[in-house]
């Protein structure tokens, strides 16, 4: 990597305003420090600042996947159709998530561009590894990736063209696999340690690409800004994406009705209402909510979920519950699960439903007759819905509550699943006298047990030592690399502009000549520059004709983390050296100028086990 660069050379034009288009701090600063532009929605020029940044986190990366055994490849970004039929996931990325570019080629063919490499390694190895000697193997690749987002935002956090670093391992069991995850664990924390950043690792779904049983785990970068919500216990022991974790919720509260009986309760149609309406806590309420979940071929289903009164319904939870009921209705897999709102319910054209009234028996009649529709409603009761005793709910009819129900009397219990949502103040599972906080996160990298999700449906095997053939085990692994760009500017910043950590900074000091026409300060700083390149320092050297108060407000702005001035000390033979993390400022001999930034450096890389 070049070591010294003259600003007056370089492609670098800063804003003054922050962009209309940002709304992150970390997208304000990349545009206006001259690190990316915007081609289109959700796709980003790196300019020459960001690109060192991003080469020298994928250098991390590289190294840390070597040291595990890892080996470096580069697999295709134009990906035929019939491999994600194969697998099974073509109707999901294409129709329920909708995030592939999905294309045809001038033969018709169907490609995609790919969002992931899963299919794409599967079939490599299914082609290439035939023996158990030949196990266990890791590869890796750092690409460019493509995901049609919906609503891209955030500059380089939800793009739809971004640079990803995947890996595959592949086994001849389950224990090999758990070795190469653990590995894995433990060099994700060194690249993330190495980069300079406050992380948490935590539990985490696996989405559509390890599946609802899939063992995974995130390695969040904190920022208050981050996208995902954690949820901790303070003593470490336990912490987990929102969407993952779970909780001991809060006691009901004692009902005051010991009998069934039906009220009038106008203009109720809410917890909060119904609650203020009773002068009960909603603790003491059973909420019936009402979904539809679409499976892969193609029949809908109407989901009745009753919960307390109090929780959220946890609905990547509910989603990976309905998965797993795909073959009760001749399916594969879930395609999607939406709330039934007016339009959906329309669509039933059964009898009008009770909106806000709903309770835990309404009618199937409320369905009406469709060929792809399920005739029964699918009935779940949340764990909290479950154990509660005397409860309210509603009555199938507007304007009508019951008090005093009870499972098994008034209404049959349900399918008891655990779908609610875990909130900050619950108390830990793991530990009772734990008690949840909680914390926002950028989700930088994901780890996946995948088993033998990819390798049975591919037909990936090889011969074990008895010379019988069996599935691979499998495991895949990422890391987002130009989002770990913008986190980093996330989790360190200023009012003044960026605070780049030293590992991954475009330059590790940029030298300022407050006066270009002065001799003196322009022959010090070309020594200075020189050297510091010489002693392997990566160096900016600003001598634009600009005045002093704009290099150094720009100086700020890219977030380089040391500044050399050339300034008024030249005449006591010193130099100002800034460090732009603390803000201290402190005079210093010029020639121990390269002795003490490298003393820093050399500080700052070290990673701490």
């Amino acid at each position: 990597m070049q070591q010294s660069q003259r600003l007056s050379q370089m492609l670098f034009v800063t804003l003054r305003e922050d962009p209309a288009e940002a709304e992150l701090p970390s997208h304000k600063l990349l545009l206006r420090g001259c690190f990316i532009r915007r081609l289109s929605p959700g796709i980003y020029t790196y300019l020459p600042l960001l690109w060192r940044v991003l080469q020298k986190i994928s250098e991390i990366v590289r190294q840390e996947m070597n040291a595990i055994g890892g080996q470096e490849c580069l697999l295709p970004q134009l990906q035929p159709a019939e491999i994600w039929r194969e697998s099974g996931r073509w109707d999901v990325y294409t129709q329920a998530e909708g995030i592939m570019f999905a294309l045809k080629d001038r033969q018709g063919r169907e490609q995609s561009l790919g969002p992931t490499h899963e299919e794409v390694i599967t079939l490599l190895a299914r082609d290439l590894i035939r023996s158990y000697r030949q196990l266990p193997q890791t590869l890796y690749q750092i690409q460019t990736k493509f995901r049609d987002e919906i609503r891209p935002r955030f500059g380089l956090m939800r793009g739809r063209e971004f640079i990803m670093k995947d890996a595959y391992s592949f086994h001849a069991n389950e224990e090999s696999l758990r070795q190469t995850y653990q590995d894995m664990y433990r060099a994700y924390s060194r690249i993330l340690k190495r980069c300079g950043l406050a992380f948490r690792v935590v539990d985490a779904d696996a989405g559509a690409i390890g599946g609802p049983s899939a063992a995974s785990q995130e390695f969040m970068v904190l920022a208050s800004a981050g996208e995902d919500e954690i949820l901790y216990t303070p003593d470490g022991s336990y912490a987990a994406n929102v969407e993952k974790a779970v909780s001991i919720p809060p006691q009901a509260a004692d009902s005051p009705y010991r009998s069934f009986q039906v009220l009038d309760t106008p203009g109720t149609e809410t917890i909060d209402k119904l609650a203020d309406f009773l002068k009960i806590s909603p603790t003491l309420i059973v909420k019936n909510v009402l979904y539809q979940a679409l499976y892969d071929n193609g029949l809908r289903v109407a989901v009745l979920l009753s919960i307390r009164g109090d929780q959220e319904v946890n609905e990547v939870k509910l989603a990976n519950h309905l998965s797993r009921l795909a073959e009760r209705y001749q399916a594969n897999k879930l395609l999607k699960l939406t709330l039934a709102d007016a339009e959906i319910q329309n669509s039933w054209q059964g009898d009008p439903i009770p909106v806000g009234y709903i309770a835990p028996d309404l009618p199937d009649s409320c369905l009406g007759r469709q060929k792809n529709l399920a005739p029964q409603i699918l009935r779940l009761a949340d764990q909290t819905a479950a154990l509660l005793q005397n409860f309210v709910t509603g009555s199938n009819h507007v304007g009508r509550h019951v008090v005093g129900a009870n499972w098994g009397e008034q209404y049959p219990l349900p399918e008891v699943v655990d779908v609610r949502k875990a909130q900050a103040g619950d108390r830990s599972l793991l530990n009772p006298d734990q008690i949840l906080e909680t914390a926002r996160g950028i989700e930088i990298g994901h780890i996946f047990q995948l088993g033998l999700k990819f390798s049975l449906p591919m037909r990936a095997t090889f011969t074990d030592e008895q010379g019988s053939e069996q599935p691979l085990w499998m495991g895949c692994y990422g890391i987002g690399v130009s989002r770990l760009a913008q986190a980093a500017v996330e989790q360190s910043h200023d009012a003044n502009g960026i605070i780049w950590p030293v590992a991954i900074a475009p330059y590790h000091v940029v030298v300022v000549v407050p006066n270009i026409s002065d001799p003196e300060q322009m022959s010090v700083a070309e020594k200075l520059v020189q050297d510091l390149a010489a002693a392997g320092i990566e160096t900016l050297w600003d001598d634009r004709d600009e005045r002093a108060g704009v290099k150094f407000k720009d100086a700020d702005l890219i977030g380089i983390p040391y500044r050399i001035t050339t300034g008024r000390s030249l005449k006591q033979g010193k130099v100002e050296l800034s460090e732009r993390a603390s803000g201290q400022a402190t005079e210093i001999p010029i020639e121990e100028v390269v002795t003490t930034l490298r003393e820093r450096i050399e500080a700052a890389l070290a990673v701490p086990d």
